[in-house]
């Protein structure tokens, strides 16, 4: 987000109206007509400027106009997606283009296949977090967004769900970019004995290294059933075909079925799908909201992107 300097601020709320600056400066210089008034402009270097010209038919304007810079701290958002051409991260990639937001995704496959408008304002890296040049990823980012995860052996599980983002967060850190956002999974009310998968204990690492890392501006996002059109090798599936209906059934029942969410395992049955949208939107709420921190559930993901949907 934009922002200004206490210079900035003070010299444009001191700037005098074109009123105040005619009135004093007829009784300064009564002979002369003024013909301009101050002006403020923004510059491509990211500078507030004032510019003054007045003109008489005594005087030259062209040698008493001039221009007063004032300078000005303007930070423009900037956010590496990891995995960005994945499912879900190119879901984030998008959402963050349509708000403005400059993108960098690093992913082993690179710039995808799709041809969508938004793709070419994207930054696209191929290259894999445990090898990565986070001095050239990294620059300039003021956060980092991992959609880091996948299934396979236990060892694959863990190297992926946790150490890689384990790797990602670290070098976040060592780089000073001062947001971190995970992309974990929700829990489904399962007992700690069933929770022992490499899938989930590696996203549990991960983001147990977020919250110690980054615990004033960390976020972890806990979605469970994520839905939209994934494409495979090519091949689109739609998932939202299965998963919005889920959703919206879920929903309406949630003042029957609330009763049985305390019982071990009920979400697996109980918990809604959520839109991959909705998770690219509360991540954009995640990068954006300083107050925005911890651990959030699903319903808690859906409240966030109504808020930047709004």
């Amino acid at each position: 987000m934009a922002s200004l300097s206490s210079v900035t601020v003070a010299a444009i709320s001191n700037a005098p109206s074109a009123v105040t600056f005619a009135s004093n400066s007829a009784a300064l210089f009564p002979s002369y007509q003024f013909q301009h008034f101050p002006q403020l402009y923004l510059s491509r270097s990211g500078r507030i400027g004032i510019r003054c010209s007045y003109a008489a038919a005594s005087i030259n304007e062209e040698a008493y106009s001039g221009t007063i810079d004032v300078k000005a701290d303007v930070k423009t958002e900037r956010i590496v997606v990891l995995g960005g051409s994945g499912f879900v991260g190119s879901a984030i990639c998008k959402a963050a283009v349509s708000k403005g937001i400059e993108v960098v995704s690093l992913s082993r496959s690179g710039r995808p296949s799709v041809s969508d408008s938004w793709v070419d304002q994207v930054t696209w890296k191929s290259g894999d977090v445990f090898y990565a040049n986070w001095e050239e990823v990294l620059a300039g980012a003021t956060a980092v967004v991992s959609t880091l995860g996948g299934f396979g052996s236990e060892e694959q599980m863990q190297r992926i769900n946790g150490e890689a983002n384990v790797v990602a967060v670290n070098a976040a850190k060592d780089f000073g970019v001062p947001r971190f956002v995970l992309i974990s999974v929700h829990d489904y009310n399962l007992p700690s004995f069933l929770l022992t998968s490499g899938y989930f204990t590696g996203k549990r690492k991960a983001e147990s290294e977020v919250l110690s890392k980054y615990p004033n501006s960390g976020v972890v996002l806990r979605p469970g059933f994520i839905y939209g059109k994934r494409r495979v090798d090519g091949f689109e599936i739609p998932l939202d075909l299965i998963g919005e209906p889920i959703e919206r059934l879920l929903n309406a029942a949630e003042n029957f079925t609330k009763p049985l969410s305390s019982l071990p395992g009920s979400d697996l049955l109980l918990a809604p799908p959520v839109s991959v949208d909705d998770v690219a939107f509360a991540v954009i709420n995640a990068v954006r909201d300083d107050d925005f921190f911890g651990v959030f559930t699903i319903e808690q993901i859906k409240e966030a992107a109504a808020i930047v949907r709004a």
